[in-house]
């Protein structure tokens, strides 16, 4: 019977926009730890000063505006950097290839936790709690969404995937080189003067950004639920 699936055939269940977002955003946290990681590892087998330290410390510099704060809960930096690219790589490998079983969305949550006590910056917080919770609705059906968005908006938001994710990621990267490099900010303004203005509102954009590809990712699914129902 057309639209009912043969049994000798086995289905093949293709990769949901929720499943690539929440993989997107922890990969993304997973690389920035190791990011931070790697200029706290630079820094050598020197005590830190407190919990709260500059990921890129002055011999690092490659501008005067360079620092990246973290958080660490080990008062050495060449340890605290190991342990952050170690915790960043398995935040990365969980978020591409585990998210989606069971505790997945669990485990992601304590990896970023981890990621962030131990040097990873404040990705792991904000964008790890994201993607964890972004993670507990894969494979499942999205009944609030279809609840309580109507038809209309969720066609709309619908139209922002991948778009806006793709956008999220360019930003995200491009605040983390001007915060390394300085460029192009110091092209017009040697000093930095104005750069933690400008970075402070590249991260509010970029936020915003990423909650909309949220939204734009649960309305594009329940957009395909709705086309899978009909088809069976």
């Amino acid at each position: 019977m057309a639209g009912i699936p043969s049994p000798s055939k086995p289905q093949k269940r293709s990769i949901s926009a929720t499943r690539v977002i929440a993989s997107t955003l922890g990969a993304t946290v997973g690389l920035a730890g190791m990011e931070h990681g790697f200029f706290e590892l630079l820094q050598g087998n020197a005590t830190t000063s407190g919990l709260v330290i500059d990921a890129i410390g002055p011999a690092q510099k490659l501008w005067l505006g360079a620092t990246e704060p973290a958080l660490t809960v080990i008062p050495n930096f060449f340890v605290s950097g190991i342990l952050a690219m170690i915790v960043g790589f398995l935040v990365t490998i969980w978020a591409v290839a585990f998210v989606q079983r069971k505790y997945g969305a669990l485990i992601l949550l304590l990896l970023s936790i981890l990621l962030f006590l131990v040097g990873g910056g404040s990705p792991p917080i904000f964008l790890g709690v994201v993607a964890s919770v972004v993670a507990t609705r894969i494979n499942k059906p999205l009944t609030w969404w279809h609840a309580h968005l109507s038809v209309n908006v969720r066609g709309f938001l619908a139209k922002f995937w991948p778009w806006s994710i793709i956008a999220f990621v360019f930003m995200f990267w491009f605040s983390v080189a001007i915060a390394i490099t300085g460029w192009p900010l110091t092209f017009f303004d040697a000093n930095g003067t104005n750069a933690y203005t400008i970075l402070s509102l590249l991260g509010y954009i970029s936020d915003v950004v990423m909650l909309l590809a949220v939204f734009a990712t649960f309305a594009y699914d329940t957009i395909g639920e709705a086309r899978n129902n009909r088809t069976f």
